[in-house]
């Protein structure tokens, strides 16, 4: 079951990363916790600065996200009595938030951003950290369903730490790209204006994703499934989870 569940969470995140509320916004972050300009950071002068404030950025928000999944985790160990209803009750709210994604209907609070307004740039790498923190809290529109129906996911999990480790691999589906901008920002700009076209199916393929894991909860396949793919992974990979 945690093999399926890590690819789900990585694939989240990075549609999440994917999302029109956030790819968008990279130059604009890197630039607010670095201090500078969007041609400074295509020049390549200062990369290890760089590198360093975007480490402490994805730090900041991978932070929050684990927090979250062991809140989520924790309420479903306390739960754990009732695992059938948690599983159904949870795949019906990740089926709703799917469906908002797709835009069958729109959720009103899903539609207001609690972004931490900012006017000026970090003061240094604990500045950064908190950028980090903040963005994490912030729950855009876009990235809320998705964190939130892997939060609902976490929730499921047969132990506390099977739902921690779900947000922390959430978090390296946003992290990894991140960080791949900030290495290679002027090759990102050149790949955006190609890719800007299909923000929209991403959310989408999101809305999608958590519709067919709620499904699965709901109808209780997702163990099903999880038991017939268990075969197919490498014995090296078992031994580690």
């Amino acid at each position: 079951m945690e093999s399926v569940g890590i690819a789900i969470a990585l694939s989240a995140g990075i549609l999440s990363f994917l999302s029109p509320c956030v790819l968008p916004l990279v130059p604009s972050y890197l630039a607010f916790i670095t201090g500078m300009t969007l041609d400074e950071l295509q020049e390549g002068d200062q990369r290890h600065a760089v590198m360093t404030h975007a480490l402490l950025f994805v730090a900041g928000f991978t932070a929050v996200f684990v927090l979250l999944g062991a809140s989520a985790s924790f309420l479903g160990q306390f739960f754990r009595h009732y695992e059938m209803w948690v599983a159904r009750v949870g795949g019906v709210l990740i089926i709703i938030l799917g469906l908002h994604l797709i835009g069958v209907f729109k959720i009103a609070p899903l539609m207001r951003e609690r972004r931490v307004e900012l006017g000026a740039s970090p003061a240094g790498y604990l500045g950064t950290i908190g950028v980090g923190a903040a963005f994490g809290a912030g729950w855009t529109p876009c990235i809320g369903p998705v964190l939130g129906g892997i939060l609902t996911f976490a929730a499921t999990q047969e132990t506390f730490w099977s739902g921690v480790w779900l947000l922390f691999v959430y978090s390296m589906g946003l992290a990894v790209p991140f960080l791949l901008t900030a290495l290679a920002l002027e090759r990102f700009l050149e790949s955006f204006k190609r890719f800007r076209r299909y923000l929209g199916w991403v959310e989408k393929i999101a809305g999608v994703l958590l519709i067919v894991l709620g499904l699965l909860l709901v109808t209780g396949m997702f163990t099903a499934l999880s038991a017939y793919l268990i075969q197919f992974t490498p014995d090296f990979i078992m031994d580690r989870i």
